[in-house]
């Protein structure tokens, strides 16, 4: 699997580097979620930018990585879907459970609105 991680102080932005998110990829992104998540790290933003197809298994490891983080308060974004990506999560009525936008700054954005309604909760 061809990534690069650019890891923030609230963030980690996994940018997959595939043209495919199927079977032969999806292990090993599950693998590299649940690692990032060992060390400690809450949100993950996945730029999906250069994916163009997803399969089944390619979403079972989005949901992987969206459950381990939201169990621990964190978030898990996607950014930059392809329409046959963006389509299959509707179809799959995962556009619900996961959390979309378009674009990296945008879920940037949103892990900061995250992370301010979480200090927000705590506080009260």
């Amino acid at each position: 699997m061809k990534y690069t991680i650019d890891k923030q102080e609230k963030y980690s932005l996994l940018r997959l580097h595939e043209e495919k998110l199927d079977s032969s990829v999806a292990p090993s992104l599950k693998s590299e979620l649940i690692t990032l998540h060992a060390e400690g790290i809450k949100n993950i933003i996945l730029d999906l930018g250069e994916v163009k197809y997803t399969d089944s298994s390619g979403l079972s490891a989005l949901l992987v990585g969206n459950r381990i983080l939201q169990e621990d308060g964190g978030v898990f974004i996607l950014s930059n879907l392809s329409d046959h990506t963006g389509k299959l999560i509707k179809i799959s009525q995962l556009d619900s459970v996961l959390h979309i936008v378009p674009s990296v700054q945008e879920a940037v954005d949103a892990v900061f609105m995250h992370e301010i309604e979480k200090d927000m909760k705590e506080g009260e």
